[in-house]
């Protein structure tokens, strides 16, 4: 089963709005009306003029003319229509942002109420002396250290930016061969006479 879902609410200035725009589409469709009539007594008296009929093609255009009025003045009151339309449209929407505004000064107060002046006053006050504590510390162990000692924080910084720098940065190191352990392999010398018997023996002379 699906939840509730509540209906918009209809204010009474929406019905307002919604009762000015039937009227004002009501007008319009009424001036649709007087503007076929007016196409229709022109024709009518075109034909009357056709036929001879003079008189009859007179009153025709006096009926037209009278239309015309009725036209005219529909054209008033569609306007005025339209123009409190848009006032009243105009009015809620400055309405809205009334109420936007009035929420946030609301707000700004209970932010102000929370930081107020002396509250401002005291951060302040133990933020400078929290700044000059530091201050006066980091003196003291400047004026305290010897220079010996002051070398070994100095190293022992740098020391601790290259393990930095070792953690951080990928590793370049490239894996070389290891270096053998044995002494190399030396050939004997061989005397010339025993090189030559060596080659002799070597040599197989047939029976």
């Amino acid at each position: 089963m699906g939840g509730n879902q509540s209906a918009p609410k209809i204010t009474a200035q929406d019905r307002a709005i919604l009762d000015l725009k039937l009227q004002r589409d009501k007008v319009k469709q009424y001036q649709k009306n007087l503007q076929a009539i007016l196409d229709r007594e022109e024709a009518i008296a075109k034909q009357h003029l056709e036929a001879g009929h003079k008189d009859r093609a007179l009153v025709a255009l006096r009926r037209r003319k009278y239309q015309q009025g009725l036209l005219l003045k529909t054209d008033g009151q569609l306007e005025n229509l339209q123009q409190l339309v848009s006032s009243i449209e105009f009015s809620l929407v400055e309405v809205s942002v009334l109420h936007g505004l009035k929420q946030g000064n609301e707000v700004l107060k209970e932010i102000h109420k929370e930081m107020n002046l002396e509250s401002v006053e005291k951060l302040l006050e133990e933020t400078a002396e929290a700044r000059e504590y530091q201050r006066e510390i980091d003196e003291m162990l400047a004026n305290n250290l010897s220079l010996d000692e002051e070398d070994a924080v100095q190293a022992e910084l740098r020391e601790l930016q290259a393990a930095v720098r070792a953690e951080t940065e990928p590793s370049n190191d490239v894996q070389l061969p290891s270096v053998p352990t044995s002494a190399p392999l030396v050939a004997e010398p061989v005397a010339p006479e025993e090189r030559v018997e060596r080659d002799s023996a070597r040599i197989a002379i047939p029976a």
